[in-house]
């Protein structure tokens, strides 16, 4: 092996240029930079105390909140102090709560860009409020979220710089189960949306019409697994010429971000029901009901020592 090539690989990263050392260290995430990154060396801690650092917070996880030993919730809270007014970006998966979103909005006026994934205890009053302080949001993503038509109304209300939503949920063919609220909320609070992207939707015709009428500017509309809508004749046409990329409801899933596995439960009677399923389990999830719920985890974690400057 030459000189050259051992030097190559012996290269001290830590006499990286501050601006270099900066872009990699966005791009391992919030949870990695605050439990390991920023204990490498002092330039490094310093890099990840610059406000700039946090402009964009990914909190992106796994869901195994069982198995960390980390606070997610005072983690973000932290990075959010860090950002100092400037963040324009956060994704929270699976740990977002009311007084989180609340806190991050009293926080961040400036925000662009809120990806919500999984929080099922964040609530439909505590969005309301908290949108409140997202006067200038540009993109929202609500992913397997428990939010209902009054959240989609205020983000409309409050939110005039729209112009990206995603509302991402569970497909299923059976029950068959249509509901336009939902499609209503977008249709008559949304008028400058370009892009919007309904995985898994109830939404029929009739709502994808109210949408087509209310939201003139869209340019990209994805119906994959909204298995309720049938894009043929007069309605199948005027999204064709209208919606630049449009995604219909049977289209391949390669490209989604989660799975998309969809079950159905489709019985004609009650003795077609499989042995020992109720209706109450047919409707409820334990597992994810025990994941995401208030639990102690038996540790105490020294979060003075992970945030210590």
């Amino acid at each position: 092996m030459s000189t050259g090539t051992a030097e190559q690989e012996s290269c001290d990263w830590t006499q990286l240029p501050a601006d270099v050392t900066s872009t990699i260290l966005s791009k391992i995430g919030a949870i990695d930079v605050l439990t390991s990154a920023q204990r490498v060396c002092s330039s490094w801690l310093r890099i990840c105390h610059d406000p700039a650092m946090w402009r964009n917070i990914d909190m992106h996880n796994l869901g195994d909140l069982w198995d960390m030993d980390h606070d997610l919730e005072k983690m973000c809270r932290h990075a959010v102090d860090r950002s100092n007014g400037q963040l324009l970006s956060i994704n929270i998966e699976y740990f977002g709560t009311d007084e989180l979103l609340q806190y991050i909005a009293n926080r961040s006026r400036n925000l662009r860009n809120l990806r919500l994934v999984s929080c099922y205890n964040i609530s439909d009053q505590g969005f309301c409020e908290a949108i409140k302080g997202f006067p200038l949001l540009e993109e929202l993503e609500l992913s397997y979220c428990s939010l209902s038509q009054e959240a989609l109304e205020a983000v409309g209300s409050l939110c005039p710089l729209l112009r990206s939503f995603k509302l991402n949920n569970r497909g299923h063919r059976c029950p068959k189960i249509e509901c336009d609220d939902d499609a209503k909320a977008i249709a008559e609070n949304m008028h400058g949306l370009r892009h919007l992207q309904l995985f898994g939707n109830d939404l029929t015709n009739v709502g994808l019409q109210a949408i087509l009428d209310g939201c003139p500017h869209l340019e990209s509309l994805d119906l994959r697994q909204c298995f309720n809508v049938n894009l043929v004749g007069k309605l199948g046409k005027i999204c064709a010429e209208r919606i630049r990329d449009l995604r219909h409801p049977n289209d391949s899933t390669h490209d989604y971000e989660f799975g998309a596995d969809f079950q159905d439960f489709c019985w004609s009677s009650v003795e077609d029901y499989p042995s020992g399923i109720s209706d109450i389990e047919l409707v409820s999830d334990e597992d994810d009901y025990y994941e995401f719920s208030d639990y102690d985890f038996g540790y105490d974690f020294d979060y003075d020592y992970l945030f210590n400057d």
